[in-house]
């Protein structure tokens, strides 16, 4: 008779073989056969009751265990920098076992929240259970609600802050984490959504009051999963950072270098000199901190400055890449101090064009720090205390130079976009106190005039020399969109030609039409949405928007991650040290052109939403207010309307549009009335009230007052009790149009 083994002998085995634990394999091991299987079913039914064994498909696991293949979710770096996950299936009594990930070279990069499939290797005398290899990727980080919790008898429900979320989340009560009542949390989707009833969340980390003040950006960062905590090996290491010694570098001190930032400048990074020939021409130098030197490949420092991709800048604060012992201090060109450098030498001719240039890695000592308003208040001829110095040497050469990029650049004609940029001023409590628009300098653009050229010569140093980079790629824009930017330029008076190869001159054609008219804004906005969006990329695709053939990101290794790229292609192609692409960095450099071009979109989309959130808290106590503004965009759902106040952007829903019903036209791209035949499109001038502010999403509702000036026609033409009459109606339309007429004609 077959001796059939004990539940105990059954776990032990399962736990000793997790890699054969069918049932055909335990009958296997124990020589069961004919009808003592019907027994052993029994005796595994009872495990799998009682919560010894867990059956997955046909095989039975020890509850207290993980299976050797499972699906785990990448959690933040430790404060070591090491990388855990946590596996999405755990049913066991005991605290959840700790799993390193532990990737290998030729693994693709996980961002946290990933979830992939991973094998399972356990571990022994360690302070985690199981060391984790990846066997494939399965989908980007779970679905993430950010919201304010309602608790209940139930447990709660989460009233999502995004303006693209409607819906509420159920909680259970064993998943809120103790959070409380109108407190905002961050939480994660538990299972599928349903057509019917509310999805499930549970909540995975608390936030604090959604009042506090600067708590907008705290919901933006993390909202969109941005790192704003250093590990601690990467603090240790920025802070046992020491200046890089001369030796070896060229000695670049006696060029009359100077910083030019924002009077509120945290760090400078970049500084600039200038001397003019005589032949008419010039030599520029742009000089970049040298932050390749303090950050080394592989060290913590690296792994975090790759996860964060680059800095994200709020109002309030800055979550940068690097800690502030290097992005504050040594990587910083401060005035008067010795700072590591790699800096490049350009000649230009009298026409400005780039005849020549040279890398150097040295040393440098600024000058001055200036604001932009010193640098042009000196240039203006109004120099104060600390430029008054600083005008021979320095001031009127930057300037000679400048001319001559300006002249080079009205010949390459790149994309002339000219967009008012918001600035939030804030109280220091943290409340809104102003919405200004900064003003573009000479001195803004001389910079960006010189950082440009220095990306260009960085990009063909590294192609002369055959080294692998990171290029700056902007692809142009397809048919579609510059068939939808023609029909917006139509609708204002404008033209834009067809059927012709597109080049950038062909659009500032169409913003010079714009420029100075009621459209200006319009037309540059619309002009920008037409745009591909510019990426990193391996391969040299161009970029369009500069008109330039090869284009890669030198300028701001502080602050992105591709700079430092290049900075060390730069190392390596001069054989300057031992500090830069290693094998491994350009075995990723693709991944790592995915992986940065996503953290660039991730910021930009925090700091959009968290320049929403501010200004809806601006207007919040001016519901009820008149405002003009300008439609610039039509969706079937309504029209989207461009405040010329503040910049802010407000949804006009189609319910607030009039009495009668509105169909939207995709192709033109408006709203036509039913009964009256009034179109609604963008660009018409509108007057509104503020129906709604929203600071926790962000989010605008107007309704609507006046169309060109005219009243706008409520409900169909019929005589109806109590409205206007059919030739009412009809008047007021036809002052709509006449009004429409005349501002395209302007």
């Amino acid at each position: 008779m077959t001796q059939i083994p004990s539940k105990a002998q059954i776990l032990e085995w399962v736990s000793d073989n997790p890699d054969a634990n069918s049932k055909r394999d335990i009958a296997k091991a124990f020589g069961i056969k004919g009808a003592a299987r019907i027994e052993l079913k029994r005796l595994l039914k009872e495990l799998e009751s009682e919560g010894h064994l867990e059956r997955r498909r046909r095989h039975y696991l020890d509850a207290e265990a993980l299976p050797p293949v499972t699906v785990l979710e990448l959690l933040a770096p430790d404060g070591s920098g090491d990388l855990f996950a946590r596996p999405l299936e755990w049913s066991g009594t005991g605290p959840m076992p700790r799993i390193l990930y532990a990737p290998l070279k030729a693994d693709p990069a996980l961002a946290r929240g990933d979830r992939f499939l991973g094998r399972l290797i356990p571990v022994v005398g360690e302070d985690h259970q199981y060391q984790a290899r990846l066997i494939r990727r399965i989908t980007a980080q779970a679905n993430r609600i950010t919201g304010i919790f309602r608790k209940d008898s139930e447990g709660g429900r989460i009233l999502p802050i995004d303006k693209g979320q409607d819906k509420e989340w159920r909680v259970r009560a064993d998943a809120t984490l103790d959070a409380q009542n109108g407190e905002l949390v961050q939480a994660e989707q538990i299972g599928p959504r349903h057509r019917m009833g509310l999805p499930q969340a549970r909540v995975i980390e608390r936030l604090g009051d959604p009042s506090a003040p600067r708590a907008v950006s705290l919901i933006a960062i993390h909202q969109h999963g941005i790192p704003d905590e250093f590990p601690q090996k990467a603090i240790d290491e920025a802070e046992a950072a020491t200046p890089a010694p001369l030796k070896g570098r060229d000695d670049l001190r006696p060029l009359p270098l100077v910083t030019i930032d924002p009077s509120d400048a945290r760090d400078h990074d970049d500084a600039v000199a200038a001397f003019v020939e005589e032949d008419g021409g010039a030599t520029i130098w742009v000089a970049i901190a040298d932050v390749a030197y303090y950050v080394r490949p592989g060290s913590a420092l690296d792994r975090e400055a790759w996860n964060r991709g680059n800095s994200t800048y709020f109002p309030d604060r800055v979550v940068p890449m690097l800690p502030e012992a290097l992005s504050a201090d040594l990587c910083s060109l401060h005035e008067g101090v010795d700072r590591a450098v790699i800096a490049v030498e350009m000649r230009l001719d009298a026409q400005g064009n780039k005849t020549g240039h040279r890398f150097h890695r040295g040393v440098m000592n600024s000058r001055a720090s200036l604001a932009y308003e010193q640098a042009q208040a000196g240039a203006d001829g109004h120099p104060d205390a600390q430029t008054e110095p600083l005008m021979d040497e320095v001031i009127r050469p930057l300037w000679h130079a400048y001319g001559l990029l300006k002249s080079a650049r009205d010949r390459r004609q790149p994309l002339e976009l000219d967009l008012p940029e918001r600035r939030i001023e804030l109280t220091p409590e943290g409340r809104v106190k102003a919405v200004a628009f900064r003003e573009r300098l000479d001195a803004h653009r001389l910079i960006e005039e010189f950082m440009v050229l220095a990306n260009v010569a960085a990009a063909e140093e590294l192609i002369r020399r055959k080294r692998p980079l990171l290029f700056r790629v902007h692809e142009e824009p397809s048919l579609d969109k510059m068939d939808a930017l023609r029909e917006v330029a139509q609708a204002s008076g404008f033209t834009l030609a067809k059927g012709q190869v597109l080049h950038t001159s062909h659009l500032n054609r169409l913003l010079a039409q714009a420029e100075g008219s009621d459209f200006d804004e319009l037309i540059n906005l619309s002009t920008l949405r037409s745009m591909t969006q510019a990426y990193y990329h391996p391969e040299n695709y161009g970029h369009f928007g500069l008109s330039l053939k090869s284009y890669a990101h030198f300028t701001s290794p502080i602050r992105r991650y591709a700079d430092l790229v290049v900075h060390r292609a730069l190392i390596s192609a001069h054989g300057w040290g031992k500090d830069g692409l290693t094998d491994d960095a350009l075995e990723r450099l693709p991944e790592t052109a995915i992986h940065i071009s996503e953290t660039e979109r991730r910021s930009m989309a925090a700091e959009r939403d968290t320049t929403d959130r501010y200004l809806a808290a601006f207007l919040a106590d001016r519901v009820g207010t008149e405002m003009s503004g300008r439609i610039s965009g039509v969706q079937k759902f309504g029209a989207f309307v461009k405040l010329d106040e503040t910049g802010a952007d407000g949804l006009l829903p189609i319910r607030a549009i009039g009495q009668e019903y509105f169909h939207f036209d995709p192709d033109a791209r408006t709203l036509v009335g039913s009964d009256t035949g009034l179109e609604i499109g963008i660009g018409q001038r509108v007057l509104v009230r503020l129906a709604e502010a929203l600071p926790l999403t962000g989010g605008l509702t107007l309704d609507l007052l006046e169309l060109e000036g005219a009243t706008l026609p409520r409900g169909p033409a019929k005589p109806r009790r109590g409205g206007p009459g059919r030739m009412a109606v009809k008047s007021r339309l036809a002052e709509i149009k006449r009004a429409t007429k005349r501002r395209r004609k302007k």
